[in-house]
């Protein structure tokens, strides 16, 4: 593992971090990923491969909900781990009710938009993930120890070929 890397899943792991990142963060990664054309995002600048903008039917509203995520490819095209982290808040994030409501969704991944169907992971499979999550991101262990809940995980299976339009 590089440098810059652990240098970053330290910055990550830290309360200031937690404190700043969710009001400032989604706004970087959307304009990052906007300019970059869906190729990257602020926040995995280091590694463009696991950053992706999940769009979403909101649980309540019934609109469209676009998040930026940290994802964990699985293969060169899906499907993808993604971790209701909320930077440990205590409180599962909003696109993960709405993931659970409406398992369709769209993803912006490496330049590409993927029409996907969200499993929430339980039992064995979801703590075989969770291993291969930790391994890769130690810093989503601590926010689960910070939040005081299970977090959420979630394998995003691709459902049609690949567009090159972003959501």
């Amino acid at each position: 593992m590089s440098t810059a890397i652990k240098i970053a899943q330290r910055v990550m792991s830290g309360k200031t971090f937690r404190t700043f990142a969710p009001s400032m963060a989604p706004a970087l990664d959307r304009l990052v990923f906007r300019l970059t054309r869906g190729k990257r995002m602020f926040l995995t600048s280091a590694r463009p491969e696991v950053g992706i903008m999940l769009t979403t039917v909101g649980a309540r509203s019934g609109g469209p909900r676009t998040t930026p995520l940290v994802c964990m490819p699985e293969g060169p095209d899906g499907p993808w781990i993604v971790v209701g982290s909320n930077f440990g808040k205590a409180h599962h994030p909003a696109w993960t009710a709405n993931l659970i409501k409406t398992p369709r969704a769209t993803i912006g991944w490496k330049g590409r938009s993927h029409t996907v169907e969200a499993l929430l992971l339980q039992g064995a499979e979801r703590e075989a993930t969770w291993q291969a999550v930790t391994e890769s991101w130690p810093p989503y262990a601590v926010y689960q120890q910070r939040s005081g809940r299970q977090l959420r995980l979630f394998r995003l299976r691709p459902l049609a070929p690949v567009r090159t339009e972003q959501p």
